[in-house]
């Protein structure tokens, strides 16, 4: 594995029955880089996130995280590998019967040895990081609105300082003010603090604003990897549909005049 790249797929084959999934899926995350998946709906963009995660198993292929193989790792193994990264989920995955402070301290309570004293100080570090006022950790999810939910799970999946975090579908139910929000947010958390990023998203504003790299799934396949403005380029059916739709010349209008989206 390159030293320099946090995950690398090779050669992945996933299928349910008989629908293939993914077919000699090849891709590589660089150290530090906003990395984005993206395609239509059902192409197996969550599925692979899923993968890497050891949530699921493909039929074939390797997945690598930071050098190591996770594909039939078992759960002793993967353990240290686990608490190198953070999950934020579509819809935040937070216990509902639990704070916002109670979900983040949860994490730091079943991984670390910390006295309940530094944990509720390192929980309302990672509050603040996210932009939630304080007054947010006594909370419960169902008083949240939908950015704020987002920024809590991001805290949660902060909380033990990793080196990956993963992101799906990150702005997914927002209105465009709180999405554009978590587009700064996800920028601001790689720049200062340096964690590699890997998201999969179908927002094309996030896309041009904040991701360094873009791969596009579709037929089971990578179709392209680059910067958005490679990947305009393309020529590729699928790739032109989904850049230069409606929605999609929008959002390149808008990143290419502001010109705040990141040529890698």
């Amino acid at each position: 594995m390159n030293p320099t790249h946090t995950i690398e797929v090779r050669a992945l084959n996933t299928c349910f029955g008989t629908t293939v999934v993914h077919r000699d899926v090849n891709l590589s995350v660089r150290q530090g880089e906003i990395f984005a998946l993206v395609g239509g709906s059902g192409c197996g963009k969550s599925t692979l996130l899923r993968e890497i995660l050891m949530l699921e198993r493909p039929l074939s292929g390797s997945i690598k995280v930071f050098g190591h193989e996770v594909i039939g790792l078992s759960d002793a193994a993967a353990l240290p590998l686990r608490r190198r990264w953070g999950m934020a989920f579509e819809r935040g995955a937070l216990f509902s019967a639990l704070t916002v402070a109670e979900n983040v301290a949860m994490v730091l309570k079943e991984h670390t040895h910390l006295r309940p004293r530094l944990i509720a100080e390192v929980v309302a570090l990672k509050i603040a990081l996210v932009g939630l006022p304080a007054d947010a950790g006594a909370k419960y999810p169902n008083a949240l609105s939908g950015g704020m939910r987002k920024r809590a799970a991001l805290a949660r999946a902060l909380a033990l300082d990793p080196e990956l975090v993963l992101l799906d579908e990150p702005t997914a139910g927002l209105d465009p003010l709180s999405a554009t929000g978590i587009d700064a947010l996800i920028r601001q958390l790689s720049d200062t603090l340096g964690i590699t990023i890997m998201m999969v998203t179908h927002d094309l504003d996030l896309l041009w604003h904040s991701a360094d790299r873009v791969a596009v799934l579709g037929d089971a396949h990578i179709l392209g990897i680059g910067t958005m403005t490679e990947l305009a380029d393309l020529t590729h059916p699928i790739i032109r549909d989904y850049f230069y739709g409606p929605r999609g010349r929008g959002a390149m209008a808008q990143g290419t005049q502001e010109g705040t989206w990141n040529p890698g």
